[in-house]
């Protein structure tokens, strides 16, 4: 679904929408150069130059992260707003946000969610950083003016022509615009022909019978050919463009290829052969190999037979056994529960232990009742001296009382 919307969204926005982003970090990278970030970011946190498309496409994550947050920092504190730097392990979640944050201060429109910065590179991190540039130089009171082009004069270029070299082209149109007046200069008169040739019949009549010889040196002849004959050559040039080139290069071609079909052919023709040939011996070598094999086959293929019927068995043998073996790990289970059970009760049985505790307490119970007899017994006679003692005041009260009566009474 979110692969349908994002191809939604670049279709509304146009086919060119894909390659803006690299626009955009080309601008950016220039607002940051005018802004002097290698000298105050890179230098001094040594990190390397960003590329012309450092934030647009994706090299390594963690570090394109790492970059966006410390040039978005810059950024914000070159736009005079207190930004702390973040750190390589601060909470990215927490980084982004405070870097949104301070972008909606600055009146950007945020229409899409944190996570898209988190990955360092991408649309939405260089529309963040070239916001924040431009607000930058915003502060700085920089303007961007019309470029001046310079004016270029033309230089007339001289061309040298090889008088040499001619090119196809050239001598048609040279035959084909060639003036007729050229024609006509180079057009004898009859009359003048007329009269040259009656002038070579007349010397030829004056010449001698004797046979001509030249005067003229053999080798100054040679020097002399030899300095004209660069001259004498014309050099045609070859266009690619011509279809008789072509025509002539399909001939080649065509040649070359029926001359190496030729001995190709040849040569296949002995390796198919060869091959026939190899491919008979092999079928008549494997008929006589089975031939020869066939009862050890047919034995090969009922000791198979055998083995499989045996695998069968023992997988069912194997079975039954899985099952006793699980029986039986089961049965040793109880017996050495029961063992144990055994075990403590004859040591509880034979042990004395508790004997002697029993009759440790037994013996501590008895100096514990003539403690308490002790207690008793001076808790009697003290009950015993205080009854006496107030028995023996309450008889010298009774005695102070009867006295005085009797003297009372013996008065009167």
């Amino acid at each position: 679904m979110a692969e349908d919307n994002r191809r939604g969204d670049e279709d509304e926005r146009g086919p060119g929408a894909v390659y803006q982003m690299f626009v955009v970090m080309e601008d950016l990278l220039d607002k940051l150069k005018l802004l002097n970030y290698e000298e105050e970011v890179l230098w001094k946190n040594n990190m390397k130059t960003l590329s012309r498309h450092y934030f647009a496409l994706p090299t390594n994550p963690g570090e394109q992260f790492f970059m966006f947050t410390t040039i978005a920092s810059w950024l914000i504190n070159k736009a005079c707003r207190p930004f702390e730097q973040p750190q390589e392990y601060d909470d990215p979640n927490a980084t982004v946000s405070n870097i949104l944050t301070e972008l909606r201060t600055f009146g950007g429109q945020v229409d899409f969610p944190p996570s898209k910065l988190k990955a360092g590179y991408g649309e939405h991190v260089c529309y963040v950083l070239d916001r924040l540039a431009e607000e930058v130089l915003k502060q700085t009171q920089f303007n961007w003016n019309k470029p001046n082009y310079p004016t270029e004069e033309l230089e007339e270029s001289s061309v040298m022509e090889d008088d040499s070299e001619l090119t196809l082209n050239k001598m048609q149109e040279e035959m084909i615009e060639e003036p007729d007046d050229y024609e006509e200069e180079h057009l004898m008169d009859l009359e003048a022909l007329k009269a040259q040739t009656n002038k070579t019949e007349t010397s030829e009549s004056s010449k001698p019978d004797e046979i001509l010889e030249s005067t003229t040196d053999a080798a100054e002849w040679n020097l002399e050919v030899e300095r004209v004959l660069p001259q004498l050559k014309v050099t045609i040039r070859t266009d690619n463009k011509d279809w008789r080139i072509h025509l002539d290069q399909m001939h080649q071609h065509k040649e070359g290829i029926e001359s190496s079909l030729k001995e190709t052919k040849g040569y296949l023709n002995r390796l198919q052969e060869e091959i026939s040939k190899t491919l008979e011996k092999v079928a008549s070598r494997e008929k006589y190999i089975n031939n020869q094999l066939e009862h050890l086959i047919h034995e090969y293929r009922t000791a198979q037979s055998q083995l499989s019927e045996a695998k069968e068995r023992y997988q069912h043998g194997s079975g039954g056994v899985t099952q006793r073996t699980r029986m039986l790990a089961e049965i040793t289970e109880e017996l050495e529960k029961v063992k144990q059970e055994m075990e403590e009760k004859g040591s509880s049985m034979t042990d004395g232990a508790p004997v002697v505790k029993i009759k440790q307490s037994l013996t501590k119970l008895k100096q514990e009742i003539i403690q308490m007899d002790i207690r008793i017994g001076v808790v009697e006679h003290t009950l015993l001296q205080a009854k006496l003692k107030e028995k023996s005041n309450m008889t010298r009260d009774m005695h102070a009382t009867m006295i005085p009566e009797a003297t009372i009474g013996g008065i009167f």
